[in-house]
């Protein structure tokens, strides 16, 4: 079964010191890997004075898109730590960005992982997170007369109309949350007498309610 995961609301940044260099992480929601790279660009842009950016991001609830990027520093000691941190807690759909501007001192390998660990880590402390729970997109069919009740019922209820097909009879695709996927069925039946029906289709990820 799906399971829920945990996205920002918004964008955070804090920044974390650790001898003499700084460490400011940069979050952000996105929906997609372009939508990621972009976010890291514009970080690069922005702290483009700074002695590395480097980044991590996971897309999708089922977290089958992660990457990570050391920027320069040596490998597995900065991207590799802020993406564990973020899959540790369990984020999805997510971008973190660290900026160091280096104070002189050498951290060592190990310093450097719990650093950028701890700079995503602690960012995430401050940062308002929201649930996304899993959904699947319901296909409900009506005649027309049908049609402007049950829609009427349907924006009224906790579920989310996403489309209205109109062709011989009108089609609507409505989000249902996993919780509620057993009861929906008998729930349009009451409303339409039993001459709807409902075809399950994919699973998408809904903020949670």
């Amino acid at each position: 079964m799906t399971q829920p995961y945990l996205t920002p609301k918004g964008i955070t940044e804090h920044e974390i010191e650790i001898k003499r260099s700084r460490f400011v992480c940069t979050l952000a929601p996105v929906r997609s890997e372009e939508e990621a790279r972009g976010f890291v660009a514009g970080c690069k842009a922005r702290y483009a004075d700074a002695t590395h950016n480097c980044s991590a991001y996971v897309i999708g609830g089922d977290r089958r898109l992660q990457k990570a990027d050391d920027d320069g520093e040596p490998g597995g000691t900065a991207g590799t730590p802020m993406l564990e941190t973020l899959l540790r807690r369990g984020l999805g759909d997510v971008v973190a960005v660290v900026t160091r501007y280096f104070g002189g001192v050498k951290l060592g390998a190990g310093g450097l992982v719990r650093a950028y660990g701890s700079a995503v880590g602690k960012t995430l402390d401050l940062a308002p997170l929201a649930e996304m729970v899993p959904a699947r997109v319901m296909t409900v069919t009506v005649e027309h007369v049908q049609a402007g009740r049950l829609e009427n019922d349907l924006r009224a209820s906790p579920y989310e109309v996403r489309e209205v097909g109109y062709g011989a009879e009108v089609a609507f695709l409505v989000a249902v949350r996993e919780p509620d996927l057993a009861l929906f069925p008998d729930w349009v039946a009451t409303l339409t007498a039993g001459r709807a029906a409902v075809e399950p289709g994919e699973t998408v990820y809904l903020r949670g309610a």
